[in-house]
């Protein structure tokens, strides 16, 4: 069976930065992402903190997904992961160091734009170790209330998002991409996040929201017809394409890439947890498996069960797990 991957690891050839503003404090953020070796994965590190344990970018160290995905370790967080989550997982980054002076991913222009272009700019570089993949077998679905989001077999990883909205200017949207046909960067990466005036409004009021400005958040306006951005919208249905690239970029935190259709309905970032906590309590609706070099696979063996921790189900054991022979 060929896979739609590459079967190696990939860090960044060289380091590169960055700085903006977080969102919510309105501070200055420098950020600088690192080549890694392999095995690695996505860590983030606070310069502005004294020394501690990395935060691995996994599901299980999601602590807040209020307005934003918050990862955190012992009393150190980073918030609003998902942006710069999805650039790396779009371009194919497995390995990296992520050092920041602050407690926020900086929002930039309110698209992960900014930093696909950065991290495309500087190139990867293709590592020995070959890559676990983690692949849907049957489907496995989460609902909250009216909110639903399933993933289902699929040989490639494709993601689909509809939302639902009583004004003039949203209504009903709802669009499919799939990720390995290197449509991220035209279709997804410009897609920015939105908000309605008077809800950015209350957040300011409750010292949140500071940076947010017109240069890095669609403001619908009050009568729900028009936007105040002077530019206007990027695509005519930007917002349920910025809901595809939250959603890539929490998905993401499984650790791992993934092999399976991520239908999303309503969904927000709680709703996005709570389908990688379902896929860690169902393993026999999945596999890891450990591409090779020649587009073969081969299968881990099922040492899994679900009542274990739903955090150690996806990702920590894989570098030491044994693996079958080829399928």
């Amino acid at each position: 069976m060929s896979l739609p991957l590459d079967p190696h690891q990939y860090t960044l050839k060289k380091t590169v930065s960055c700085c903006g503003v977080g969102l919510h404090s309105g501070r200055t953020v420098n950020l600088t992402i690192k080549p890694a070796p392999v095995d690695n994965g996505i860590r983030f590190f606070r310069s502005d903190l004294a020394p501690g344990k990395p935060i691995k970018a996994h599901m299980n160290k999601v602590v807040d997904t209020r307005l934003a995905t918050t990862i955190g370790e012992d009393a150190c967080t980073v918030s609003t992961t998902e942006h710069l989550m999805a650039a790396l997982h779009a371009y194919g980054i497995d390995n990296a160091d992520i050092e920041l002076d602050a407690g926020e991913v900086p929002i930039m222009d309110g698209s992960a734009e900014p930093f696909f272009q950065l991290i495309k700019k500087t190139g990867k570089r293709r590592q020995p170790g070959l890559r676990k993949v983690l692949r849907i077998t049957r489907p496995i679905t989460y609902v909250d209330g009216d909110k639903r989001i399933t993933i289902s077999p699929f040989n490639g990883l494709r993601i689909t998002g509809e939302i639902e909205f009583d004004d003039t200017l949203i209504r009903t949207q709802k669009y499919s991409i799939t990720l390995h046909d290197n449509g991220f960067g035209q279709e997804i990466a410009r897609a920015r996040t939105f908000g309605y005036v008077e809800q950015v409004e209350e957040l300011w009021a409750n010292g949140l929201a500071l940076g947010g400005t017109l240069e890095n958040v669609i403001a619908i306006h009050w009568n729900r017809k028009s936007i105040l951005n002077e530019d206007g919208l990027r695509f005519d249905n930007e917002f349920i394409r910025h809901k595809v690239l939250d959603l890539l970029g929490d998905i993401a935190l499984l650790g791992c890439p993934v092999l399976g259709h991520v239908e999303a309905f309503k969904a927000g970032h709680a709703q996005h947890l709570g389908l990688m906590q379902a896929i860690a309590s169902q393993p026999e609706c999945w596999e890891i498996i450990e591409m090779q070099q020649n587009g073969a696979y081969a299968v881990f063996n099922h040492m899994l069960n679900g009542s274990r921790a739903a955090g150690d189900l996806i990702m920590p054991f894989l570098s030491n797990a044994p693996v079958s022979a080829a399928a």
